[in-house]
């Protein structure tokens, strides 16, 4: 791949990264930061400078384009592209410098901004793989952004190209840039009839050649502990401190097992993420995840059980438990589609690449779309140390990601 191409790519991906994009979680709007909208109007204009059709960035931030069929063929499936414009709000986003460095021979790399952030080969063994790429990161103090800027980028590659070759032959694709993913809302107004796609693939993997068709299933879990309020001077046998009992809820999760810090792979959790109260009243907020939907359940019942006998040994405490479903594995659907999947890795093969089938820690957009009506797997870009200050990618596993997509509308009208 030439430098020139690369620099091309790189100097979207840079011009993109430099916008702050943080959604909020805390935040009852949608989309949760007006400041997404930056990109999401930039991205838009961007679009319609190049000739593509229907631009739209409507009034919950999204960014709807077509570029219409070129092919005489019928019957050709609609494919949507989708990649979202947020940056988690782990780290923060505010002022991001993107710095490019040529030609990775395998050593550590010094952010500049604070030295203490080293980007070291043996804390990501992936950059073994990445010696004579051009590697992006961020300075130290922020994080980068590629999750999901790169996807954004890859997408935005692709729709240059085609305008500029209007004989690579292609059915009608749809581009869709969502605000909100890394709070969890990606889809929640997201129009599927405006959109016009059968099927659909996010831009929002890691390595390269990673095809992506599982995701956890996941619901959220909230326990409110009820116990009894006297004043601390005069409280004896009376008081039954609601959190104490919290503590000992938390205390009594298992250590070796069944939580993110001592799972990997296949295997799910149960994870206390708040804790808020005072002493008559204290809520824990958990979640729960599992590749097998029926997990679920028997976590939550574990869950339970272990609440149960905290407030138990508590005599005049009382508790409320409430599971909410939150996303299924995307599998579910994905399975009764196989085409999605398997045109997937015949284009990861065409362009020269090894398909890395790998299931996602986590959900994505593509969980909830899939489940919305339209099977939707997902797709590398290159991005690794996401949601941190180590964040980094190879303009070459970008470059890839867009081989991969060239490809792919190729092999939907074949």
């Amino acid at each position: 791949m030439s430098i020139i191409k690369n620099d091309s790519i790189a100097e979207r991906f840079i011009r993109y990264a430099q916008i702050d994009t943080q959604s909020d979680p805390q935040s009852t709007k949608f989309p949760s930061t007006a400041k997404q909208l930056e990109l999401s109007q930039l991205l838009a204009s961007e679009l319609k400078g190049m000739g593509v059709q229907d631009v739209e960035l409507d009034e919950f931030g999204y960014v709807y384009a077509t570029i219409p069929s070129n092919t005489g063929k019928e019957n050709v499936p609609v494919i949507c592209f989708c990649a979202h414009v947020d940056t988690a709000p782990d780290v923060s986003g505010t002022g991001v410098k993107p710095m490019l460095h040529k030609n990775y021979q395998g050593n550590d790399i010094v952010l500049p901004d604070d030295n203490s952030q080293v980007i070291r080969m043996t804390d990501y063994p992936y950059l073994q793989e990445l010696t004579g790429n051009d590697i992006i990161t961020a300075s130290g103090k922020t994080l980068l952004g590629a999750d999901d800027k790169a996807g954004v980028t890859i997408i935005m590659e692709l729709a240059a190209f085609l305008q500029k070759n209007p004989d690579w032959e292609h059915g009608t694709i749809k581009i869709l840039f969502t605000p909100d993913e890394e709070v969890g809302k990606g889809t929640q107004h997201v129009n599927l009839k405006k959109l016009g796609a059968d099927y659909a693939y996010t831009l929002d993997g890691g390595e390269r050649g990673s095809l992506e068709d599982e995701t956890f299933s996941a619901d959220a879990v909230e326990v409110r502990i009820f116990g009894v309020s006297a004043h601390p001077g005069y409280a004896k046998d009376k008081m039954v401190n609601a959190l104490k009992i919290a503590g000992q809820i938390l205390y009594a999760l298992p250590k070796d097992r069944l939580s993110p810090e001592s799972t990997e792979g296949r295997r799910g959790f149960i994870h206390p993420v708040a804790v808020n109260g005072i002493a008559e009243e204290a809520t824990i907020e958990f979640i729960i995840r599992d590749f097998e939907t029926p997990g679920l359940k028997k976590k939550a019942d574990f869950l339970r059980t272990l609440v149960e006998e905290a407030v138990r040994v508590n005599p005049h405490a009382r508790f409320e438990f409430k599971v909410s479903e939150q996303y299924r594995n995307m599998k579910e659907v994905l399975d009764l589609h196989p085409q999605v999947v398997a045109n997937a890795r015949a284009a990861i093969e065409k362009a020269g690449l090894t398909v890395k089938m790998e299931s996602i820690r986590g959900g994505t957009d593509g969980s909830r779309l899939s489940f919305m009506g339209l099977p939707c797997a997902n797709l590398f870009t290159g991005m690794q140390a996401i949601h941190s200050k180590h964040e980094f990618v190879s303009v070459q596993d970008m470059e890839a990601s867009v081989t991969v997509l060239k490809e792919l509308v190729k092999i939907w009208c074949a």
